[in-house]
Order: structure tokens, then C-alpha cells, then sequence
């Protein structure tokens, strides 16, 4: 156990404690609870969608389970937005669900179901779920064709870039982290953890330093995290990119990944 904490002082290891820590607490504060009918729970959370409101998922209790789903929401805005599932989108929804353990029912909702001992993390995956998928198929111009997370998938491959895609990680709070792409450690470079953005806010770095913060005391010395940004949009990420920096993430913008090209390689 020591070796899995070595690469931290004391003083950043109870530092990234309590920014965990503070995070949880942010999200109790955060979400209420509304009765609706037919014995459904709404449970509003700070999460924030691409239109700037705050993500609701549904809950009900079954015999002695708990049925977690958004109603189809996330689906339906995409699709209102012109983001139509194809055959090929189809098979990337799928397998970013399942790796959060979340079920596609009637072609738009997002089911998962829970038990009484295990109902924080399903509620977890099912909202970290959501906030993968509206991010995967964002589109900032109604004219591109391919997903962000395609993008950089070919680029891996033809760069010869090898990888281990869509790795999950347990972290210290319990819950379970998916993570993009995994490379492995070689003689020259530590292990490299990649995550793509594909619509840069406050709630994806958020996300993505709480599992890294959650996951890092777990991993090999000297893991770093790239944050792969869709820069297409052409907007300033100032203190976003900072945040990365503080918590020892190395942002790449898309524009600029050429310049990563050997580090990533090797």
C-alpha cells in the first residue's frame, strides 16, 4: 500500500483528501428532491447539461429495488438538436452505457436499477453516464459528421499511439471511474491517462478532477491525465486550463496535438 502512495507528499495527499471530500459535500448540498406521481422521485443535481440546467434523473422504487432513469431526456435533446443516432453512434452509446452499467431502453431512455446498499453509486454511473453521452455526441457545428471521441480514436491508431480504450478504475470513495484511454508505461514515458472533452465547461473539469483526485492514489507512479479539448469552438479556456495545471493534468488542445504526438508514442 505504501508504494501506491509514494508518489505523494503528505501534505498533497491530505489536500486532494479534502478537495474529495469538499466535492461530496458539494453535491449533498446541492440536489433536492421532488415527489411526482405514480410514486416517482425527481432529484435535481447541480450537474449542469449543454443548455446551462441542471440534470434531473427519476427514481422509484420496485419490490426491493430501486429504478434510477432521465426519461429519455439526454437522447431526445440530442436528437432535437440534430444529432441523430446513427448505426455507428448506436454502437458507441452502447458501450459508453455499459461501461457505467446503465441499460438503453424503448431506443431513449437511460435505465439502471439499484439495490438499497448500493443505490449512491448506481445513482453515480447513471449521472456520470449522462454526462458522458451529451458530451460524446455534442456537436458544436450541425455540419460535423464524426463524434469528438471518433476524432481521437483514429488519431491514436494512425499515429501508432497504442492504447487500452474505455478502462475503468475503482477509486477511494468507492465509486467506480471510466476513463477514455489508458497507455501503458514504458521505459521512457509513466502511464498516461486519457480523457476527452469535447464541450469544455465547469462541470466536465469538474468531473474529471473528482475521479481523477478519486483514482490517482490508486494508480501507478507518475500516472499523468490528459485532458484531450475540442478547440474547435475557438473559445478561451482560462481558468479551466488552470485547474487542469493545479491538479497535475496536462490539457491538449485539438488543434495543437501534434505536439503531443512523441510524448504519446513513446
Amino acid at each position: 500500500m505504501n508504494d501506491l502512495y509514494g508518489s505523494l507528499s503528505k501534505s498533497s495527499f491530505e489536500e486532494i483528501n479534502k478537495l474529495t471530500n469538499d466535492y461530496l459535500h458539494w453535491l449533498k448540498d446541492n440536489t433536492s428532491l421532488r415527489r411526482l406521481e405514480n410514486d416517482w422521485v425527481e432529484i435535481t443535481t447541480p450537474y449542469l447539461d449543454r443548455h446551462n440546467d441542471c440534470l434531473q434523473i427519476y427514481v422509484r422504487k420496485k419490490n426491493d429495488t430501486y429504478e434510477l432513469t432521465d426519461f429519455g431526456y439526454i437522447i431526445n435533446d440530442l436528437e432535437l438538436s440534430g444529432c441523430s443516432i446513427t448505426a455507428k453512434r448506436e454502437e458507441l452509446l452502447k458501450k459508453t452505457l455499459a461501461g457505467f452499467g446503465v441499460e438503453l431502453r424503448d431506443k431513449t431512455r437511460l435505465v439502471i436499477n439499484a439495490s438499497k446498499d448500493n443505490f449512491p453509486l448506481k445513482k453515480h454511473n447513471l449521472l456520470q453516464a449522462m454526462l458522458s453521452v451529451n458530451d460524446i455526441f455534442y456537436l458544436s457545428d450541425s455540419h460535423v459528421i464524426a463524434v469528438f471521441h471518433e476524432l481521437v480514436t483514429h488519431w491514436l491508431d494512425a499515429c501508432n499511439i497504442r492504447n487500452t480504450p474505455d478502462v475503468k478504475f475503482s477509486g477511494k470513495t468507492g465509486y467506480d471511474h471510466m476513463f477514455d484511454f489508458v497507455i501503458p508505461k514504458s521505459r521512457e514515458q509513466p502511464e498516461r491517462i486519457l480523457q476527452t472533452i469535447n464541450h469544455l465547461s465547469k462541470d466536465a473539469i469538474n468531473a474529471l478532477l473528482f475521479k481523477w483526485m478519486d483514482t490517482r492514489v490508486s494508480r501507478p507512479t507518475g500516472a499523468i491525465l490528459y485532458a484531450i479539448i475540442n478547440d474547435r469552438e475557438g473559445y478561451s479556456p482560462g481558468k479551466y486550463i488552470s485547474a487542469l495545471h493545479n491538479y497535475g493534468a496536462k490539457p491538449i488542445f485539438w488543434s495543437r496535438r501534434t505536439e503531443y504526438q512523441k510524448e504519446l508514442a513513446a
